[in-house]
């Protein structure tokens, strides 16, 4: 059975060596994200980018980088969402990064035992 629920992605870009106390950042936001019970949160390690500073972060072995793109993203209700975006402005308090926000369509499949519902639906 597929279920269409409305969403909210918060996506946050960063670099791998960007941290939140003793953990890097990436992996605080994670645990955050699950602590405030948001309904799932995905790292990706990009294998090339730039930023602000336009300066090339790439995984090519003649180019090895040590501060290669982070993103995690995290899908939820856009009250939920909203819920976390201050515990996520603390963390960044001390690095840089790029947050976005975008409503989306979540398509869900499975039947109701294993497809969880977002905790609010928009």
């Amino acid at each position: 059975m597929q279920v269409s629920r409305n969403a909210m992605l918060l996506r946050i870009f960063m670099g791998e060596s960007d941290r939140h106390g003793s953990r890097p950042l990436y992996e605080s936001i994670v645990v955050a994200a699950r602590k405030e019970h948001l309904a799932g949160a995905t790292v990706l390690r990009g294998p090339m980018g730039f930023g602000r500073s336009s300066r090339f972060h790439t995984a090519k072995i003649l180019e090895l980088s040590h501060d290669l793109p982070m993103v995690v993203e995290i899908v939820d209700s856009e009250e939920k969402i909203a819920g976390f975006l201050p515990r996520l402005d603390e963390m960044l308090s001390t690095s840089s990064g790029l947050v976005t926000l975008e409503k989306v369509q979540t398509l869900r499949y499975g039947d109701a035992t294993t497809a969880q519902p977002l905790a609010a639906t928009a």
